[in-house]
């Protein structure tokens, strides 16, 4: 069974940055993907960033110029560094992996971590 473990999260004034990261334990033959998704109040998960073992990543139009996603291979890790935050960034932010392991294919979500923005 392959789980997700995040931290990072917390309280930060409007133009402030915060990291987020996401280990994978378990057991992986390989992960395709790794991406953050956020849901705020009253709204829908959508999409943060994602990205793939081929180079490709993807970011919300809301985000882009301001995060940027990154992995660490080795460590089945992906990060999110967020700079220049916005109130509207407030959100719990979960991490997602997508891969295959001994029991087959997985897709897991993280506990999700809660991210405010606010003076």
């Amino acid at each position: 069974q392959v789980q997700l473990v995040e931290s990072g999260g917390g309280l930060v004034q409007p133009g402030g940055s915060l990291r987020l990261s996401c280990a994978a334990t378990g057991s992986i033959f390989s992960i395709y993907a790794m991406g953050w998704y956020r849901q705020a109040p009253g709204k829908q998960r959508e999409l943060v960033a994602r990205s793939t073992s081929d180079g490709t990543t993807t970011y919300a139009d809301s985000v882009k110029g301001r995060f940027t996603i990154s992995r660490d291979y080795a460590k089945n890790t992906v990060y999110l560094q967020m700079n220049s935050l916005k109130p509207e960034d407030t959100a719990v932010y979960y991490c997602k992996a997508e891969g295959v392991g001994p029991s087959g294919v997985f897709g897991p979500w993280g506990q999700g971590t809660q991210v405010t923005v606010s003076s």
